[in-house]
């Protein structure tokens, strides 16, 4: 994959098709191709499911978001797996696979998660991934925020509600269910993340119905985070015994300042 082609976040994105037999039915599984630059975390926190990234990793995550609200084929899923995950930035605990899921199109059962997440297999083609109306929705969306900001002093990006979301881990993978409208709605609000960075981290909410609330979460220096977590988690296991999960996070979460200083 050509370097320019790993950093391609615009219309027509290249994606791979894999087609898959989960729980009895044929799925349409669009997963990112190797050497492929966007790279995802995730984790539960404060009652919350949060999808992790950078800006770039935003931009790819809008496109397959706003793609998959226009598909057609019943039973296609948009999978973010190994290698495109990385340990969260926090402490470095492994990341679930994401699956985005038209809610119109694909039931998302236990046993199809759990499917999804096996052993890859050979691509059955290269698809272009169209969202051509993004770009001017999301024109259209700062164009409204900027106006109530005016108006309201009100950050708002888009206060319409759109209700019918779901972020939930389900199987071992962390979905994003939506009808197409929820779809296009969120593809806004995270496409539009950067607009507004506060130390270096921006984030909006995914409204939710039935179920915990989700966010997508960005940083500017997501990959050095990464970096600094797993080598807090690596020197404090390697002193820990036999601690539980619970008391080494909080011992990992008090290292990271020591390692990202030795590492400035």
């Amino acid at each position: 994959m050509r370097p320019a082609s790993a950093r391609d976040a615009g219309d027509r994105l290249k994606l791979h098709r894999r087609v898959l037999r989960l729980d009895g039915r044929d799925h349409t599984v669009i997963t990112p191709r190797p050497g492929t630059r966007a790279r995802y975390s995730t984790n539960y926190f404060h009652q919350t499911w949060h999808v992790l990234s950078d800006q770039h990793g935003a931009a790819v995550l809008a496109r397959l978001l706003w793609g998959l609200s226009y598909q057609r084929r019943p039973g296609t899923v948009v999978l973010i797996d190994r290698p495109f995950l990385d340990p969260n930035p926090f402490d470095a605990t492994p990341a679930d696979p994401i699956a985005l899921v038209n809610i119109h199109l694909t039931g998302l059962t236990n046993a199809v998660a759990r499917n999804l997440r096996g052993p890859t297999t050979p691509s059955a083609g290269t698809v272009r991934w169209h969202t051509p109306g993004l770009d001017p929705a999301v024109a259209a969306g700062r164009a409204r925020a900027h106006a109530i900001a005016r108006r309201e002093s009100d950050w708002s990006r888009d206060p319409r509600p759109c209700p019918g979301g779901q972020v939930r881990r389900i199987g071992g993978v962390l979905a994003l269910v939506a009808p197409p409208e929820q779809l296009r709605h969120w593809a806004v609000r995270v496409a539009r993340l950067g607009d507004w960075w506060h130390d270096g981290m921006d984030y909006t909410e995914l409204e939710c119905t039935g179920g915990p609330p989700g966010e997508v979460q960005i940083f500017r220096d997501y990959r050095r985070r990464v970096g600094v977590a797993e080598v807090a988690r690596r020197e404090v296991l390697a002193g820990a015994g036999r601690l539980s999960p619970a008391d080494v996070e909080p011992l990992i979460w008090d290292h990271l300042a020591t390692v990202r200083a030795r590492t400035t």
